[in-house]
């Protein structure tokens, strides 16, 4: 059984095996992404705060476009799928973080969601060929892979990192704060 919050993010398990306790962790941060940016208006998700450019709906898409980087082209090596592949990457290297602003909030979520189920399929037949040591088929510039331990650990902490940016792009859209 699951555990939510009151924020509607499920609870890891307090004693889960390393898999369970790394995608719940993962599950627990996607989710606080979600708490912060719904409920806004294209205009929401478009504020930013001080100097900076980022908006939530830019998190949104750039987090949507992490998710199918590393658990689609990293660990199995497979082509960008649209929207990312037809991107001029070398002319905007940060396409997700501005074309954000055309995009609706229906749009991003659902781009973000997409993503996320597609990384949790993925995930699941990765682990149908082996475990958490086993290699990403895209190697590296230098040869080397990541193992999918790595993989889960990496997006544990780009959602905790841009969870921070979150909170403080939403507390000053409309107030709300929390973790």
């Amino acid at each position: 059984m699951t555990v939510t919050d009151e924020h509607g993010r499920p609870e890891p398990p307090v004693d889960g095996d390393e898999l369970a306790t790394l995608t719940g962790f993962l599950d627990y941060q996607r989710a606080t992404l979600a708490w912060k940016c719904r409920g806004l208006d294209s205009a929401g998700l478009n504020a930013t705060v001080g100097a900076s450019t980022m908006t939530l709906g830019g998190l949104l898409k750039h987090l949507a476009f992490v998710e199918d980087d590393w658990f689609t082209r990293s660990l199995f090596d497979r082509e960008r799928s649209a929207p990312w592949n037809d991107v001029d990457w070398a002319a905007d290297n940060d396409w997700d973080w501005h074309s954000a602003t055309d995009d609706t909030p229906e749009h991003l979520f659902a781009l973000w969601e997409e993503a996320v189920a597609r990384s949790r399929t993925n995930l699941a037949e990765a682990l149908t060929y082996g475990g958490l040591d086993q290699p990403a088929k895209r190697t590296w510039p230098d040869g080397r892979a990541p193992s999918v331990r790595w993989i889960l650990t990496h997006m544990i902490e780009e959602y905790a990192r841009h969870n921070g940016h979150a909170d403080l792009l939403r507390e000053s859209v409309d107030g709300s704060t929390g973790e």
